[in-house]
Order: structure tokens, then C-alpha cells, then sequence
């Protein structure tokens, strides 16, 4: 259970759901985890039984700025960040027809979604580049390939972090490193007990087992993911779907 030892690891959104399950997955097999969310509560609740282990810092990742600044903290900390976990993420609203989305709420999701995972990785790369060794991976959707009826501005976000892990993925491959996504279908979240019923069935009834898939069942692939034995896979998106996507 030490696949992670002596590892710094960063994790995006881990107040909640598969950002919770994957910090502390990597808290088990021994890496230390700087948590970024704005939920300082909720991450206090989680972690503090981890002590020294977790480091907390709240913060509004899709502020370009206090990013750079808590990327430098961390740096100045722990002389290096092996591993990025960009977990943040919202819906929107949901359960309607494209010309029903306000550009307020796609701009809001765009920002959440997509920027906030630029912003993360700008911040961490040069470190990563320095000492050719990284692990980056992006939470997608399926969504984010297939696009979702009633989800434009969540679907077309996610779409375009599978893209971005791919131009990452491309551009860092001589380094050591390895940027990838990750496209769940339906884990059961606290964000996918918030949706609309009607979406949620919509989703399912697309997944060949016919259930969600686990928080648990998340953490596990995100942990091989971003494992040193991960060394010859990038740019690549990773299903976890209950055989929804088979390509």
C-alpha cells in the first residue's frame, strides 16, 4: 500500500464525490495530498485524521491568480508536486433543450469544468518539466464523448478536457510525463443526486450493467492512473462507463 510514498500529489474538488474517493485512496497508499477546495468545512471533516499527511488549502480554482500563488505555496513547501487530480466540477442546469442555456450558465460551467483544469495543470507543468516526472490526469465524461441531450454546457466541457488531455498529453510525452482523462459514466455523486431524475434515468438506461458506477470503482482506476506503473500511457481518455463507450 505504498505505491505513493515520498509522492506530492494535489487534488482539485476533493471536499466531495470522486475528488473525495481519490484523496483518499491516495492518503492509503501513502502520498502526501494538498486538497483544494473551496469547502474548507467540508475538507476539514475528511481530513484532519490524516494530520500532516493532508494539507488543506481552500481556494476558487477558477481564479487564475490565487492558482499560481497556491501552486508556488506548494512548491516552496514541498520542493516538487508529482501528481495532479482535477476533480472540480459542475453540471449547470440540466434537463433542457439547447436554445433553453443561458450563456451566463455556460460560461459558469466553462469555467468550472475546462478553465479550472488549465489553470491547475499551466501551474504544475514547468515543476513537472523540471524534474521530467508527472502524472496529470483530468475528470471527463462520457458525456464528453458522446454529448448528453439535455447537458450542452457540461457535455462540450468535458469534451473539451478530453481534448486538452490529448494536446497535453502530445506535448509532454519526451518528459516523463503523463496527462490523461478519465470519462465516467454515472457515479453516484452528491452532483448526481442533485440532478433531475429524468436526466439521471436517461443517463443509466445508456449503461449496458444497468447501474452507477462506484466511488470506489473510480478511485481505483484514478489511483493506477496517476501510478508510476502508468508510464507508456498519455493523451489518452480512460473509460469508466460499465460498458456504455467500447472505443
Amino acid at each position: 500500500m505504498s505505491d505513493f510514498i515520498n509522492q506530492v500529489a494535489i487534488v482539485t474538488g476533493a471536499a466531495s464525490g470522486i475528488g473525495l474517493a481519490i484523496a483518499h485512496k491516495l492518503l492509503a497508499m501513502d502520498a502526501q495530498v494538498i486538497l483544494f477546495d473551496l469547502n474548507e468545512p467540508a475538507l476539514h471533516e475528511a481530513f484532519d485524521q490524516y494530520r500532516t499527511k493532508a494539507e488543506i488549502i481552500s481556494l476558487n480554482v477558477t481564479n487564475q491568480q490565487l492558482v499560481d500563488e497556491a501552486i508556488v505555496t506548494v512548491i516552496a513547501k514541498y520542493k516538487k508536486i508529482d501528481i495532479l487530480v482535477n476533480c472540480v466540477g459542475i453540471t449547470g442546469i440540466t434537463n433542457i433543450k439547447s436554445h433553453e442555456v443561458s450563456s451566463e450558465d455556460l460560461h459558469k460551467v466553462f469555467e468550472v469544468n475546462f478553465m479550472s483544469c488549465f489553470y491547475t495543470s499551466r501551474a504544475v507543468l514547468p515543476h513537472m518539466a523540471a524534474v521530467k516526472y508527472g502524472r496529470i490526469l483530468h475528470i471527463a465524461s462520457i458525456a464528453g464523448k458522446e454529448g448528453n441531450a439535455g447537458m450542452l454546457a457540461y457535455s462540450t466541457s468535458k469534451a473539451a478536457v478530453i481534448c486538452m488531455a490529448k494536446v497535453q498529453g502530445s506535448e509532454y510525452a519526451e518528459m516523463g510525463i503523463t496527462i490523461n482523462a478519465l470519462a465516467p459514466a454515472v457515479i453516484q455523486t452528491p452532483l448526481v443526486d442533485a440532478m433531475p431524475e429524468a436526466q439521471v434515468k436517461y443517463m443509466t438506461d445508456k449503461i449496458p450493467m444497468k447501474r452507477c458506477g462506484t466511488l470506489e470503482e473510480a478511485a481505483n482506476m484514478a489511483a493506477y492512473i496517476v501510478s508510476p506503473q502508468n508510464s507508456f500511457t498519455t493523451g489518452f481518455t480512460f473509460d469508466l462507463s460499465g460498458g456504455r463507450a467500447r472505443y
